[in-house]
């Protein structure tokens, strides 16, 4: 029986390093950037809403060729290679042109997409047993998201001291390179196959799923896709109260600490049996989510009720977390070994196409009604959840039988 930090190796290590020091230079960008446009450039919120789709829509296609190209070069390779060139959004604020603005921020985080389902292959690689793995998920999300949380302490610093946007975009290129130096120092394929013997294969905790627990999860990541709206609206909300651009950071940096508090604390208390994962998925994660679209647009509406606002933001910081978690957990699972590659890649792209749609949604609707705009959310974060736990029936009898 592994002990409970067993699987917090030196390499599990340098991927969530890796993740924290990227964090903390696009989450900055991610943070300021809606202030950059629409407040610095007078841009419209659609024009936001179009720049994020963008980024997300063409992240989708990204991701799934991601998968197919680290299956082929090596996922290592390729994580180094997507990592390499997240910096162009670094670049975004250094013209006051919105089009040059949009592009540069698209290309960076088209190379962010590329790059995610090699890194989560990575950690399975690095992580053997399969009931340890959402610990090592929730490590990674608690650095990754951590060094986002840092970068909204630097944003709001920043911004409190009227810091000029191009200088506070250009300093994120730092941990961007630190990151992609941490991947450099992870095993080469050959050193892995060295480390863990072919001749001693890792048993399989859970007994073979069906296949369609995976196109439920798929269903399921995509309409929660529809609602996972890029972090720069909750920031435009709380920035429009009347309080000022600090406490549009202070929601960004609540979404933030809250998600990386949940993604390292929520797996101590899973239960190991991949039916019950499937299940806190669609209650923690997706219909939380749902709850937290639903106060934040309740609490606009309520004439801007501060309480109901900042509730809002804590849940769906939770929520963001126990999906972040879960939902890479349960498809290496469900996909593994070979295939885990292309489960992860489709993963990112069921969630990257629903993304688009909604950063889309949000843009249009958010200049129709803010509460419509998280209503909208709400509901369809709510229809994943149904998805999700549809199908935990079938695969807790599967299970059950097969004990």
């Amino acid at each position: 029986m592994s002990q409970p930090s067993s699987w917090r190796t030196g390499e599990v290590w340098a991927i969530a390093a890796s993740a924290f020091f990227a964090d903390l230079g696009y989450q900055a960008v991610l943070a300021a950037f809606p202030l950059f446009l629409v407040i610095a450039l007078h841009q419209p919120v659609w024009e936001y809403g179009l720049a994020a789709s963008l980024s997300y829509g063409g992240g989708a296609l990204f991701s799934w060729y991601g998968a197919k190209l680290g299956d082929r070069i090596g996922h290592r390779r390729l994580a180094i290679l997507g990592n390499s060139f997240i910096p162009l959004l670094s670049l975004s604020a250094m013209v006051a042109n919105p089009i040059w603005a949009v592009g540069f921020l698209t290309g960076g985080w088209w190379a962010r997409n590329l790059r995610s389902p090699s890194r989560r292959v990575l950690l399975v690689t690095a992580v053997q047993d399969e009931e340890q793995r959402a610990r090592a998920f929730g490590f990674l999300h608690a650095l990754d998201v951590g060094g986002g949380a840092l970068a909204g302490v630097a944003v709001l610093l920043a911004v409190l001291s009227h810091s000029d946007y191009r200088w506070l975009f250009l300093a994120t290129a730092v941990p961007l390179i630190i990151s992609t130096l941490l991947l450099t120092t992870t095993p080469r394929p050959n050193q892995a196959a060295e480390a863990q013997p072919a001749s001693d294969p890792v048993k399989p905790a859970y007994p073979a799923p069906p296949m369609k627990t995976t196109r439920s999860l798929l269903i399921a990541a995509t309409l929660y896709g529809f609602t996972f709206y890029s972090a720069g609206f909750p920031v435009l909300t709380l920035a429009q109260r009347g309080n000022g651009i600090a406490l549009g950071i202070v929601a960004f940096l609540l979404i933030q600490l809250t998600s990386a508090l949940t993604g390292y604390l929520l797996p101590h208390y899973l239960d190991t049996r991949l039916w019950r994962r499937v299940r806190s998925l669609g209650w923690f994660g997706y219909l939380a989510m749902g709850l937290g679209n639903g106060l934040i647009g309740l609490g606009y509406s309520l004439h801007h009720n501060l309480i109901l606002l900042l509730l809002g933001v804590v849940i769906t910081g939770y929520s963001l977390g126990a999906v972040e978690t879960l939902e890479p957990t349960v498809m290496s699972i469900l996909r593994s070994g070979s295939q885990a590659g292309r489960g992860f890649g489709s993963l990112s792209a069921a969630r990257s196409t629903g993304t688009f749609i909604a950063n889309l949604a949000m843009g249009l609707l958010y200049g129709v009604a803010v509460g419509l705009a998280y209503g909208y959310a709400a509901l369809l974060a709510i229809a994943a959840a149904l998805v999700m736990l549809a199908a935990v029936p079938a695969l807790r009898q599967r299970q059950a039988s097969g004990d």
